[in-house]
């Protein structure tokens, strides 16, 4: 069984326009963006981490005056197949950009350190059931 639980997002010039992927309307590009996963809830709880890096690759560039032409995070991570408790997650960020590349790298390390779903996962949380 592949436990790898692969998503990728993307949106402007590294948007994917392939019958496979699933386009939504976005905040931060025309065009929106485009997902591919599977519908499992260890592909959504990646897509979530992605998706939260994308958004704030476009909000931080934002602030810091870097005009992004297009990004694609893709995210992967698996789950011990006996407990399901997550082996842990990494994700990878193409920028397509005229900025310098310095400039791109700390506009990564700054969402790295602020992107709010990657960080929440980082800490652990409970979940508990309401009703």
């Amino acid at each position: 069984m592949d436990d790898r639980f692969n998503v990728i997002v993307s949106a402007g010039s590294l948007r994917e326009t392939d019958e496979h992927a699933v386009h939504f309307p976005h905040r931060w590009t025309p065009e929106g963006v485009s997902v591919r996963a599977d519908f499992t809830g260890g592909h959504l709880l990646h897509l979530a981490a992605a998706g939260c890096v994308l958004n704030d690759l476009y909000r931080e560039a934002a602030a810091l005056g870097i005009e992004l032409l297009g990004v694609r995070v893709s995210a992967a991570g698996g789950f011990d197949v006996e407990s399901w408790r997550s082996t842990g997650l990494t994700y990878t960020v193409d920028v397509s950009s005229t900025a310098p590349a310095e400039s791109i790298a700390h506009l990564i390390d700054i969402v790295d350190s602020v992107a709010e779903i990657p960080r929440a996962i980082r800490q652990g949380a409970t979940v508990q059931r309401i009703s």
